[in-house]
């Protein structure tokens, strides 16, 4: 493996963070605090527990997923976007580089900065309620799974869009809906029955009930289900980025 490339690679994606630190670390604190002004206050008042969990530490589960998902997605798509939209990825094509080694690098970029930011919102949401967390191990191993493999979904749309205007084509019409209907900031036994077997559809559920069992034990789907979504997802997001640097899909032309 070239180690240089990747780190060359990781290093300039890493760099944008600092360029734009207010968009990348700033804002998701402002958005969570936000939101535990908004759901806590108003609807924490109404809802005291979930499945014995007070409604304020509930919700801190969905709304990490709900910023790391969209993070990562965002971070990868634009990483990969602008050397496209410039014109430099056919340098970067042309380099004694693998494949392999030009996703690992945007990629592993991408999942960083979705996880630091994770972290970020875990330490923020601790200043607004008292934090469990059961499964600490299964938690991080859950956090890092999820920005891997968003931020390799990521990098597909990045190679597939041909404007700016569909890098957020996905994160907002897709990604975002599913994680709020997927368990996000409720417990879908509280939805009722045909409701229940209708948000048992959406795959994003599985992350979310996956990653709240980490913390307080409770989940709405088996933890052995969710593990299997998450490997589901990563090995399908692998199989389309060989695809597209075999055939050379959208970034060959």
């Amino acid at each position: 493996m070239n180690t240089q490339a990747v780190w060359a690679i990781y290093r300039f994606e890493m760099a944008r963070t600092g360029r734009t630190l207010l968009q990348s670390l700033v804002s998701p604190v402002i958005s969570t605090s936000l939101y535990f002004v908004v759901f806590g206050a108003a609807i924490g008042s109404r809802i005291e527990e979930v499945d014995g969990v007070s409604y304020g530490a509930f919700i801190v589960p969905g709304l990490i997923m709900l910023t790391v998902l969209t993070q990562s997605i965002s971070n990868a798509s634009f990483g990969i976007y602008f050397p496209k939209f410039l014109g430099s990825i056919y340098e970067l094509l042309s380099a004694p580089v693998s494949f392999f080694e030009i996703v690992i690098g945007y990629v592993g970029a991408a999942a960083t900065k979705s996880l630091m930011i994770g972290m970020i919102i875990l330490m923020t949401a601790g200043l607004f309620v008292p934090l469990q967390i059961d499964h600490p191990v299964w938690m991080l191993i859950f956090l890092v799974l999820t920005c891997v493999t968003f931020s390799l979904i990521g990098f597909i749309i990045g190679i597939w869009a041909d404007s700016f205007e569909k890098l957020q084509l996905v994160p907002i019409l897709v990604v975002t809906p599913l994680v709020f209907l997927g368990g996000s900031f409720y417990s879908i036994s509280m939805l009722p029955p045909v409701w229940q077997t209708v948000t048992l559809f959406n795959p994003v559920l599985y992350l979310i009930s996956g990653f709240r069992w980490s913390f307080y034990g409770a989940a709405d789907v088996s933890i052995e289900l969710s593990i299997t979504m998450i490997g589901v997802f990563l090995a399908s997001s692998v199989a389309i980025i060989w695809w597209i640097f075999k055939t050379g899909y959208k970034i060959k032309s």
